[in-house]
């Protein structure tokens, strides 16, 4: 699953929760999360999930910041944590990204890339342990696969909604996806998986329906699953509930009856 963990004891026990329904790994969002003490804090309130950051900006952390985190989680809580990275922004974000890359001490087995277009894909096959998209629909995560090839990890996220009533289900995740067609690189993801400038303005519900499942778990089960027939091999559930603040763990918990089945 993604989701924005904190230290909180709020956070803690949803992590915990996560734990005991059996989920197999919390992908932590980005933004100003996930901070490495909070990986930490996370880590040492569990006991065998896996963290990923999903993501840590490079232009955020540096590579001997985040070198020595994942040597002391690799000593303390050995294969649960997986450095996530991305978040490069200005003019050479391959570069960037590639920079970061010859300085960080992660194994390339044990880290990911958050790529979307085409030249971040073949950094990420050549570099990393595989891709981890967002806001893509299950024709992206085909072409993804033809680029990476058979062997690179593709853990595609995506937005979920547990809620049947079309329209409310659509206006919540509306209001996420809303925010994303003003960055450039969703912005250009968006138009090369069809989606014109008009759609990226107005959010029709076509749209909206390939972004994000909505409906009973079984809906939802069956539209992540479009991905993993497009060949992803993992699909982590993003859920928004259109209200901020709780961890949405009672959604999770109905969830992972057929999700985790």
């Amino acid at each position: 699953m993604t989701t924005g963990l904190t230290s909180s004891p709020e956070s803690l026990a949803a992590a915990q929760a996560a734990e005991e329904l059996g989920y197999p790994a919390i992908w932590l969002s980005g933004g100003p999360l996930p901070g490495l003490q909070t990986i930490a804090d996370l880590i040492g309130a569990t006991h065998s999930i896996k963290f990923v950051s999903g993501i840590l900006s490079v232009d955020k952390y540096s590579a001997a910041d985040v070198s020595t985190a994942y040597a002391s989680l690799e000593k303390s809580a050995p294969g649960r944590f997986i450095v996530g990275l991305g978040g490069a922004h200005g003019p050479k974000p391959l570069a960037k990204i590639n920079a970061f890359l010859d300085e960080v001490a992660v194994p390339e087995d044990r880290r990911l890339l958050a790529a979307l277009g085409p030249r971040m894909l073949e950094l990420t096959r050549d570099r990393s342990a595989g891709a981890y998209p967002f806001l893509v629909n299950a024709a992206y995560s085909a072409e993804a696969r033809k680029v990476l090839g058979p062997e690179k990890l593709l853990a595609v996220s995506h937005l979920v909604v547990l809620e049947t009533d079309a329209d409310k289900a659509r206006a919540i995740a509306r209001n996420t996806i809303s925010f994303f067609p003003q960055i450039p690189g969703y912005a250009a993801s968006l138009k090369r998986q069809g989606f014109s400038e008009k759609d990226q303005t107005e959010l029709p519900d076509h749209m909206v329906d390939a972004l994000a499942a909505w409906g009973t778990p079984a809906d939802i089960k069956a539209k992540l699953t479009e991905h993993l027939d497009a060949g992803a091999d993992h699909v982590t559930v993003n859920v928004i509930t259109g209200v901020t603040g709780p961890q949405p763990v009672e959604q999770w918990r109905t969830l992972a009856t057929t999700l985790l089945a």
